[in-house]
């Protein structure tokens, strides 16, 4: 394929996807990885996307990247009460003797903990609940496998397959909430989310009412594969008017304002 079609290419799956492997593109143009890559310095330095490990990804998704947020370790002690009111609220949601996904990101940590000596078998991601849940928790932890990516703090390969893991129920996070679903800036959240919740029967969101103020650029999943939500009692009414107008089922969490870990 030659280098114009290859960059026409490449700019058209970069409206439809967020993040493309070097992989990908090669199995989608049919040359070598060094050409690839070369064609990743080329757009750029024309504008057309942003060099990334392993990839390129849109310039829009890298500039709100730009404008994210905390490191986990960080974000995970914000919003404390509220965080802790969310998991406290979804953990009556899970029944014991199953299995389920929890997702990386500061709430889902902290719902991680409000069950970790629960009957259950526990799939995650997050580097930091399975640490916690391997020191304290009490359930069966696995992991899923691939390199480790310090922020957002998960475990990933893009490529392997885990669809031998099936689970009730998958608690997800977001970086922001709006009409049309989850939001997020980092592809692998994006691709991470999408997997996961096609591995369980049902997705529960877990986010506190801040969240509906973020604006990250990329949808990550829709409120047509999503159930029921989770947030503090923080939550707007023109936001709680939203979820009912799209139909999700949500729950407000009472916060208490306890220091318990």
């Amino acid at each position: 394929m030659a280098e114009l079609y290859r960059h026409e290419k490449i700019i058209s799956l970069l409206a439809e996807r967020p993040f493309l492997s070097v992989t990908e593109l090669t199995d989608e143009t049919g040359v070598s990885a060094a050409t690839i890559r070369r064609d990743i310095d080329k757009l750029e330095k024309a504008g057309f996307g942003q060099r990334v490990h392993g990839g390129i990804a849109s310039e829009r998704l890298h500039a709100a990247r730009r404008a994210v947020p905390l490191p986990f370790m960080e974000n995970r002690d914000i919003a404390v009460d509220a965080k802790r009111a969310i998991a406290r609220s979804a953990a009556g949601l899970v029944r014991d003797g199953t299995a389920i996904i929890v997702h990386g990101g500061s709430t889902c940590f902290h719902f991680g903990v409000a069950v970790a000596n629960r009957n259950l078998r526990i799939f995650t991601h997050s580097m930091p609940l399975a640490a916690y849940l391997a020191e304290f928790g009490q359930c069966q932890l696995t992991m899923g496998g691939g390199d480790l990516h310090r922020e957002p703090g998960i475990i990933y390969d893009r490529f392997s397959d885990e669809r031998a893991f099936y689970a009730s129920q998958f608690f997800a996070g977001a970086l922001g909430i709006n009409r049309e679903g989850l939001l997020e800036s980092n592809p692998l959240l994006v691709q991470l989310t999408r997997e996961m919740a096609a591995y369980a029967n049902e997705t529960i969101v877990l986010v506190d009412s801040r969240k509906f103020s973020e604006r990250p650029s990329t949808l990550s999943l829709p409120f047509t594969q999503i159930r029921r939500l989770v947030t503090d009692d923080g939550l707007s009414d023109a936001n709680a008017r939203m979820l009912e107008e799209e139909g999700i089922q949500y729950i407000i969490a009472e916060q208490k304002g306890d220091a318990t870990p």
